[in-house]
């Protein structure tokens, strides 16, 4: 007989939906509280639904329900940031705060590490601009 093992998500590995609002809520609040994110809180002109788009993104991309893709359509993070100038220095800011975000909100280290390699990658993609 084959025993089915069931595969878990990131999204479960966070806390589901509960974990996603403690993290990007975490990150928003470091974003507001942060001399050195100064910048990345000025191009964003409504916090509230910066934070529930990120959840949503967030929650289909660690394997969750694909709210963002149901509310929003395909998500095309590149596309939909072009009209904003993102450099190495405001990745390096936005990673910064979700640097912060993770350590603080995400108990498992290599969970955490991991999560953090990955959001790197999606944050360097989001480059516009050359330095």
């Amino acid at each position: 007989m084959n025993q089915v093992i069931p595969q878990i998500t990131a999204y479960t590995k966070i806390g589901g939906e509960a974990g996603i609002h403690r993290l990007t809520a975490r990150f928003y609040q470091l974003m507001c509280e942060l001399p050195s994110a100064r910048e990345l809180l000025s191009i964003h002109r409504n916090l509230d639904d910066a934070e529930q788009k990120l959840s949503e993104f967030l929650s289909g991309w660690l394997g969750g329900p694909q709210l963002f893709m149901e509310r929003h359509g395909h998500p095309r993070l590149r596309m939909r940031h072009m009209q904003i100038a993102v450099d190495s220095n405001m990745r390096d800011q936005w990673m910064h705060c979700m640097r912060h975000a993770l350590d603080q909100t995400v108990e498992d280290p290599l969970f955490r590490e991991e999560l953090y390699q990955s959001l790197w990658s999606v944050a360097d993609h989001m480059r516009n601009r050359l330095d």
